[in-house]
C-alpha cells in the first residue's frame, strides 16, 4: 500500500512546462518503494481521482507568475488556500489553481497536500529545460525526498 504519492504536472514538449515531469522522473529513481510516482501531462481533472486514498500528496508543476526563472515556491495546500500570485502554467483548459479550487469545493482535497512550483521562463514548443529551471529541478528533487523522509518519521 502506498501512503504517499508524488504527482508531476506538465508538458515536456513545452520547454520549462516540463519541470514537474522532470522532477518526478528523478524521484521515481530515488524515492522509497512505498511512494507512488505519477506523471500527469494531460487533463488535470484526473488528479482528483489519482490522489484519492493517499494520506500525503506532493504535487510539482511549473509556474508562470513573474518571479525569477528557477525560483521555487513550496506551499502547504492542506492548511491554506493557494496565494493568488502563485500561478501555474497550463496548456489545458484547467490549470492546477482551478483544480485545487474544484477539489476544495467538492471536499476532495487530500489530508496532507504540498505543492511545489518552479518558475519557468520559456514555455515555447520544444524539449529541454532552461538552465535555471534544470537547476531548480534538482533542488526540488532534494526537497521532496526530505519531505518524504519527514513524513515517514511523522507516521
Amino acid at each position: 500500500m502506498h501512503k504517499a504519492i508524488v504527482i508531476g504536472i506538465g508538458n515536456p514538449y513545452r520547454r520549462d512546462d516540463g519541470a514537474g515531469i522532470a522532477v518526478v522522473r528523478r524521484i521515481r529513481l530515488l524515492a522509497p518503494r512505498d511512494v507512488e510516482v505519477i506523471e500527469c501531462p494531460g487533463d488535470l481533472t484526473m488528479v482528483l481521482d489519482i490522489w484519492q486514498g493517499f494520506g500525503r500528496v506532493i504535487v510539482v508543476d511549473a509556474m508562470r507568475s513573474g518571479r525569477a526563472a528557477g525560483e521555487v515556491m513550496r506551499f502547504d495546500a492542506s492548511t491554506q488556500t493557494l496565494p493568488a500570485n502563485m500561478r501555474f502554467s497550463s496548456t489545458h483548459a484547467m490549470g492546477l489553481n482551478e483544480i485545487l479550487a474544484l477539489a476544495h469545493a467538492l471536499n476532495r482535497l487530500p489530508q496532507k497536500l504540498v505543492i511545489y512550483g518552479i518558475e519557468g521562463s520559456d514555455f515555447g514548443e520544444g524539449e529541454g529545460l532552461s538552465e535555471e529551471v534544470a537547476k531548480a529541478v534538482e533542488d526540488v528533487v532534494r526537497y521532496i525526498l526530505l519531505d518524504l523522509q519527514k513524513g515517514e518519521e511523522d507516521a
